[in-house]
């Protein structure tokens, strides 16, 4: 689990019920930049790790993946 999520919890809860000071706005936009990076790695390495197989077992996975598994 993504550690900085319970921090953005809170401040989107306290945004809600009373506002945030100007510091917390820069937090909480700082928090949901390192979120939105860890996401898209994850669901880069996930496509990455894919290969497509059709019905007879050859490979048909997209270049487009393929030349994403060289790069890393």
């Amino acid at each position: 689990m993504i550690q900085s999520l319970g921090r953005i919890n809170e401040l989107a809860r306290k945004q809600r019920e009373k506002g945030l000071t100007s510091a917390e706005k820069v937090e909480q936009q700082a928090l949901r930049e390192d979120y939105l990076r860890e996401i898209r790695g994850q669901v880069l390495n996930t496509v990455s790790g894919i290969t497509v197989l059709d019905p007879l077992g050859n490979d048909v996975t997209p270049e487009k993946v393929r030349n994403l598994k060289t790069i890393e």
